[in-house]
This record gives C-alpha cells, sequence and structure tokens, in this order.
C-alpha cells in the first residue's frame, strides 16, 4: 500500500476567495483521476518565515503557491517559494 501523497498549500485560507476551496476540491480530483490518494494541508504564510518552516515544507511531496495576496506574510510565502526553488521540489504556482 503507497502513502498518501502530501501537497503543502502556501497561503492564507479564506472561504471568501473561491479559487481556496477550489484548490482542495482540485487536488482530490487529480489523485482520484490517478488513482492515488492526496493530503492536502494549508500553510499559513507567517508561519513559513519561522524557524523550522523548511522542515514543514520538507514534510510534503510537492508545493502549491495559492493564489489570492496580499498574503498575510509576503516575506513567509517568499521563502517558501525560494524554498522549493533552491531544492528543485515540485512546485506549482496559480
Amino acid at each position: 500500500m503507497s502513502h498518501a501523497i502530501r501537497i503543502g498549500i502556501m497561503g492564507d485560507f479564506n472561504t471568501k476567495y473561491h479559487s481556496h476551496p477550489a484548490t482542495n476540491a482540485a487536488i482530490q480530483h487529480a489523485a482520484r483521476a490517478l488513482g492515488l490518494t492526496a493530503e492536502s494541508h494549508w500553510l499559513p504564510t507567517p508561519s513559513l518565515a519561522e524557524p523550522g518552516a523548511e522542515d514543514v515544507l520538507a514534510s510534503h511531496d510537492g508545493l502549491w503557491a495559492a493564489p489570492a495576496s496580499p498574503y498575510q506574510s509576503m516575506e513567509g510565502m517568499l521563502a517558501g517559494i525560494r524554498f522549493a526553488h533552491e531544492r528543485d521540489w515540485p512546485f506549482v504556482a496559480t
């Protein structure tokens, strides 16, 4: 049995942005179409600027930069993007 693919969604979840719940749905839809199991975890941008953030990011198989700026922490969002870029981590931005 394979493990669930863990997707870290970097962004500040807000139900007012229709794209946020749709992002969760898109990940689940893609996983089902591929016969996989996926877990999505929202990673608030302020947390990405804190010590230990790299460990949290590294615990995910791929990262997704969510739409709907301004972010609560642009510093945190840029740190997450930099993490993916410098490590050639699977990364999607919308």
